[in-house]
């Protein structure tokens, strides 16, 4: 891959976009992952106002400190950026206690999680004329669909959803994103016990990308090993599950006949 001509189209590309948009600039979910670390630095690099938002809801400590390590590192690098923290542990627990006792477990509240932060980052780019700019990579996005619908997949653009996972690594030791953040383990923070990306799904991001970009030829799947098969597996059984995050809403078509 071409780094530096990759990181300068994209950069491009947002500047190009937004302008075209007629917006001030982007808003950016900051979690202390390395995708949104890396997004959040592409956005600072168009030169227009930034807005990188911490948004701790029970937060392990460590993405707490892995998530204002990488504000702290924006304001330093680029004057153009603003980090704001926005607690919204509150807000999680009022939602809670007006839901149903039965609902409020397991992955509904996870992914409530992922849709308040969603509401404050719009709540951002609309008083602000901004943009929000998803984080997600090609992995995720096209691949597993391992990100919740409307919440942080509710976006207006998603900058580095053409690069695989390991793409984005070469991209963040270009952009010199902080070591720490490069090496801590992917993870969504929705849950509280900080499982991993790969606890969940139960594979590796190098394994799904293997998985993703697998053909099948005559009896070639034969000839896998054991995991490859497992991986192969997982990967589709997660593909077909998540489709319709990936597809255009289903709208039911009138025939002309009964209009």
């Amino acid at each position: 891959m071409k780094t530096d001509a990759v990181i300068d189209h994209i950069v491009h590309w947002l500047e190009s976009y937004c302008g075209d948009a007629g917006m001030a600039g982007f808003v950016v979910g900051v979690s202390g992952g390395i995708d949104s670390a890396v997004t959040s630095t592409l956005c600072a690099r168009t030169g227009k106002k930034v807005i990188a938002l911490n948004m701790p809801i029970h937060q392990d400590s460590q993405q707490r400190s892995l998530a204002s390590m990488q504000l702290e590192w924006l304001k330093n690098h680029f004057a153009n950026v603003k980090g704001v923290d926005v607690e919204l542990t509150h807000a999680f627990e009022a939602l809670k206690e007006a839901l149903p006792v039965d609902i409020t477990g397991g992955l509904a509240m996870a992914n409530t999680r992922s849709r308040i932060r969603m509401t404050a980052l719009y709540a951002f780019s609309t008083h602000y004329r901004m943009l929000v700019a998803g984080t997600g990579n090609k992995v995720e996005d096209f691949g597993v669909g391992f990100y919740t619908k409307y919440g942080d997949g509710g976006i207006d653009l998603s900058p580095i959803a053409d690069l695989m996972k390991s793409e984005v690594y070469v991209v963040a030791a270009k952009l010199g994103i902080l070591e720490d953040i490069v090496k801590a383990p992917p993870t969504d923070g929705l849950w509280q016990d900080g499982r991993t990306d790969e606890s969940q799904i139960g594979a590796t991001y190098d394994e799904l990308e293997w998985a993703m970009g697998f053909v099948p030829l005559d009896d070639s799947e034969t000839e896998l090993s054991p995991r490859q098969k497992e991986v192969l597996a997982i990967y589709r059984r997660f593909h077909d599950h998540n489709r319709h995050k990936m597809e255009s809403i289903p709208v039911c078509r009138i025939p002309d006949a009964l209009k």
